[in-house]
């Protein structure tokens, strides 16, 4: 059973050859072809681009942590201690109401 699986694998194999030398025959084919050469191309760029972004990335992390160093000794503030009072006076639960003004009369 071994043997014509084999068969069956070269001869799929064979006419996937046949097709992808036959496929600038077809109209358009060509066009296809070379759009997908440029793109793969244009990704390669892209990655060398992408990848040389990394070093900048980290120089400017190393910035932002010795900016941060630098800002955090210059302004230090002192903190303030408060106090809580008590009183034993007794507050009012209300608010005092606001007198509506209304517009003068003519």
């Amino acid at each position: 059973m071994a043997p014509e699986q084999k068969d069956i694998f070269s001869r799929l194999a064979d006419r996937g050859e046949q097709v992808v030398g036959r496929i600038t025959e077809l109209p358009g084919a060509k066009a296809l072809v070379d759009k997908t050469a440029s793109l793969a191309k244009n990704v390669d760029s892209m990655q060398k681009q992408l990848r040389s972004l990394d070093p900048l990335q980290k120089r400017v992390t190393d910035l932002e942590r010795r900016l941060d160093k630098l800002e955090g000794k210059g302004s230090t503030t002192r903190k303030r201690t408060t106090t809580r009072r008590t009183t034993s006076a007794k507050k009012p639960t209300t608010t005092p109401r606001t007198t509506r003004r209304r517009p003068p009369t003519p």
